[in-house]
């Protein structure tokens, strides 16, 4: 006998790099991939007798962030020592905030956020040889230049039901963050961390389940495959007759398994203590002001523009907006359009044919050999009825393959319509040859008008506009 519904709750913790020239608290310069070692001094190394001061860039980047997301901002706050031993931080601690967040109360989309804050990143640790990142005859390395990296950590309400959804609103997280110029939000190399939070309980009930901890998620789609699976496994747990643990958990994308790391902590056992070497933050209301007032147009704000404004297809215009590289592509195909070409089409082109050919390729459509300019001249072939929709299609693959002129390649695929002239006569031959579907499609039986235009199909080798076509069916027979 099965028990009730189990649904899955659900919460972000994010980690942004923030894309400064120097640390969170010295003048050492951030530089992904240098030499091991090279970025470091006393301060970013924990030696003692040094003293920490804030980067007010980090500071500006975060207020920034914080007013994005709706935030409030604290008009006082401070930093904490949060204490932990580990091999990739040197002090002994960590500088964080605790109790009074940078920002909080906030929302992006359907998810509120729990609290924004600043803090130093750890260095970085690299497990060498058989079994070395756990125990065995491996070895762990060191590279303290990341160590001290700004970091502003984005924490969400526990709003997300659904993998899918967490995938989605970490995508529309990331386009924000990179709109907003704060973090160059580049998974592969650590710029963007998520950890999820993950529980389940009986549906209809409103305590939440005891919650696991998945750490370090470094693409979207390990978060989902990450977070479906432990979903999946905490279901098993308690079907079983068990109870689920709070631990932190690794998930290994390669074989799809998770891996226990550790009890999961709490606040308290970190020890938590205001940090004694620096001052108190207290952005002026000036301060907000002038980060509001820098905002660009957000994720959000292009949604509703291109829905409301161009008359886009909600799904269309969310998958543009929400991807700042599509968006971009749009924009620029728009800018390039020759008059009379709608900017929804030039969106239903980019968003359904050009992405799934990307996708063959296993490439963005920015990163495919079709610019922005050669795909709006060729909706606007379209439009013009100088192709029909199946050849353009093919002329699209020309491009995302290799690039060149619509036109040419139209030219020297044979892929032209056939003249106005040419298609009438074609068409009243094809009713002729089809006199039976004709009577149908008279007497209203509006699948018949196919056979029909099959026939106008074979004689013009597929060049005919289907649209066309029916339509001149249809006039030719007094409909």
């Amino acid at each position: 006998m099965s028990g009730p519904e189990l649904v899955p709750t659900i919460g972000l913790e994010i980690h942004v790099q923030l894309l400064t020239r120097t640390k969170m608290f010295c003048g050492c310069e951030l530089e992904f991939g240098a030499e091991p070692n090279t970025h470091t001094c006393p301060i970013c190394l924990g030696h003692p007798g040094t003293l920490p001061v804030v980067n007010e860039q980090a500071i500006e980047y975060a207020t920034r962030i914080a007013v994005a997301l709706g935030c409030e901002v604290a008009p006082r706050s401070i930093f904490h020592r949060k204490n932990y031993f580990y091999p990739d931080l040197p002090k002994g601690y960590q500088i964080s905030q605790f109790d009074i967040p940078y920002g909080s109360d906030g929302r992006l989309g359907d998810v509120r956020i729990h609290r924004v804050h600043l803090e130093e990143d750890a260095a970085k640790l690299s497990h060498v040889g058989e079994s070395g990142r756990i125990h065995g005859s491996g070895a762990s390395l060191v590279d303290f230049n990341r160590g001290g990296t700004p970091l502003v950590e984005i924490v969400t309400e526990p709003d997300i039901t659904d993998p899918a959804a967490a995938r989605e609103w970490l995508g529309l997280l990331r386009t924000t963050l990179r709109q907003l110029g704060v973090s160059d939000v580049n998974m592969e190399e650590g710029s963007l961390r998520c950890d999820a939070n993950v529980s389940v309980r009986p549906a209809g009930t409103e305590e939440l389940g005891t919650k696991t901890e998945l750490k370090n998620m470094n693409s979207f789609r390990y978060l989902e495959r990450g977070v479906d699976a432990e979903i999946a496994r905490q279901r098993a747990v308690i079907e079983a007759g068990g109870a689920v643990e709070q631990e932190t958990l690794h998930f290994d994308p390669a074989s799809g398994t998770l891996t226990p790391l550790r009890s999961k902590e709490y606040s308290h056992d970190y020890r938590y203590f205001p940090e004694p070497d620096l001052v108190t933050l207290a952005p002026s209301q000036a301060d907000v002001e002038a980060a509001r007032d820098s905002l660009p147009e957000l994720p959000e704000q292009r949604r509703e523009r291109y829905a409301e404004e161009l008359g886009l297809h909600p799904d269309a215009a969310r998958l543009l907006a929400f991807d700042a590289d599509l968006a971009e592509f749009f924009e620029s195909a728009t800018a390039a359009a020759a008059d009379g070409v709608e900017a929804k089409a030039i969106a239903n082109w980019i968003t359904g044919d050009l992405v799934a050919l990307a996708r063959e390729s296993e490439l963005e459509p920015a990163a495919t050999s079709a610019d922005p300019a050669s795909v709006a001249q060729l909706v606007g072939l379209v439009a013009s009825k100088q192709v029909n929709r199946g050849g353009a299609r093919e002329v699209l693959a020309v491009l995302v393959r290799e690039g060149g002129d619509p036109v040419e390649i139209v030219e020297r695929l044979d892929l032209g319509a056939s003249d106005s002239g040419e298609l009438d006569a074609i068409v009243e031959k094809a009713i002729a040859e089809q006199p039976d579907a004709a009577a149908k499609v008279k007497a209203g039986e509006g699948k018949a008008i196919g056979a029909i235009v099959g026939v106008v199909m074979r004689e013009t080798r597929g060049k005919a506009d289907g649209g066309e076509v029916t339509r001149l069916i249809r006039s030719k027979l007094g409909l």
